[in-house]
């Protein structure tokens, strides 16, 4: 028997995540929600007869779900992991980030594992070919040993940074973070439903010794090989002997012991959604067969991300890892000045000012 999969949410990831789900035989979504019936009503009829609520409650349980996926905004995520767990779901997945505060992040850690449920969170880039591949040529060794781990994106820290951290972290062997040292800019983009500073940058330093560093939003470098504003996103690692990174959408290179190398590759939902999908049905199947995207190396991620926040706020190296504290947006809204930041050139003004 397949498993039974409700979606809390019918906006563009959660569609995305709907079709994943129907197109794997180890799956069946057997029913969505959406406050606005508006979104209902346009869910895509080819992904099956599925059941459509306006209250998430009452569809689970009626529909008794083995997974439980919520794509909603940012600002709603305790309430729904309660309903996932409420549900008797074995799996909850849901999209990035896990949170908008550490508060938050910590008390959804406490009650997942005090469930003993399984969670899955939306970092699908892991399955870009053009990043495995980088992934593939730093643990073949091909750069010598690993120094440092870098990842930049115009997108808004509450949108993109957790990807890039949690690809970093991924470079660098699963390493954990000792300390961080951040800094910001700008308060434009705190009214977007990913509340967030204009810009924002994070010195990592890991355990093992390698150093990260991480920038998101306006002004980042931009990378001309690439004409859409969204696929302008860079992440790699540099070696002793070399360097390999991937772009989003221009694919990877680098230089190494073998010399030059490179290949194409670009974002995309069709390629990478089902295998993120499929390794949950592998770990619902196996408690051994861990998904690669399981909320405990989001939860490290996302410290990381809270970390930054905290230093721009305390002007100081702040070590991990992380306890409760002053909510982090707020707190950086507190104390960025009104000072609008300074853009680095016409490449993400226009996208970035909307």
């Amino acid at each position: 028997m397949p498993y039974r999969v409700v979606v809390v949410g019918t906006g563009k990831r959660g569609v995305h995540h709907a079709q994943a789900f129907s197109k794997n035989k180890r799956f069946e979504v057997v029913a969505v929600s959406d406050p606005v019936q508006a979104q209902l009503d346009k869910f895509p009829a080819e992904i099956g007869p599925v059941k459509k609520y306006a209250d998430a409650g009452v569809m689970v349980k009626e529909m008794k779900p083995d997974l439980f996926c919520f794509t909603t905004p940012p600002k709603i995520r305790l309430p729904l992991i309660k309903l996932g767990i409420e549900s008797g779901a074995k799996l909850i997945a849901y999209e990035k980030p896990m949170s908008l505060s550490m508060n938050e992040a910590i008390e959804i850690r406490k009650a997942v594992q005090a469930a003993g449920i399984k969670t899955v969170v939306s970092h699908q880039h892991r399955y870009g070919a053009h990043y495995r591949k980088v992934k593939e040529v730093v643990s073949a060794g091909k750069i010598g040993r690993v120094t440092n781990v870098y990842g930049s994106t115009p997108g808004w820290m509450a949108h993109m940074i957790t990807h890039f951290v949690d690809l970093m972290r991924w470079y660098n062997g699963e390493a954990e973070v000792q300390w961080v040292l951040g800094a910001a800019s700008g308060k434009g983009k705190f009214a977007d439903v990913h509340p967030s500073p204009d810009y924002i940058a994070g010195l990592i330093q890991y355990a093992n010794g390698v150093r990260g560093v991480v920038e998101c939003g306006a002004g980042v470098p931009d990378v001309p090989e690439v004409e859409k504003w969204w696929y302008k996103n860079r992440v790699g690692a540099q070696g002793t002997e070399g360097y390999v990174e991937a772009i989003t959408g221009g694919g990877w290179r680098g230089a190494g012991k073998d010399g030059l190398m490179g290949g194409p590759g670009a974002m995309s939902y069709d390629a990478d959604m089902p295998p993120y999908v499929d390794e949950m049905a592998d770990w619902l199947d196996d408690d051994k067969k861990v998904h690669q995207c399981n909320g405990e190396n989001a939860y490290k991620g996302f410290e990381v991300a809270m970390a930054v926040i905290r230093s721009v706020v305390d002007r100081c190296q702040v070590a991990l890892p992380l306890g409760p504290g002053e909510p982090e947006i707020e707190a950086l809204k507190r104390v960025l000045p009104e000072k609008p930041v300074l853009l680095s050139g016409e490449f993400n003004r226009k996208e970035f000012l909307g």
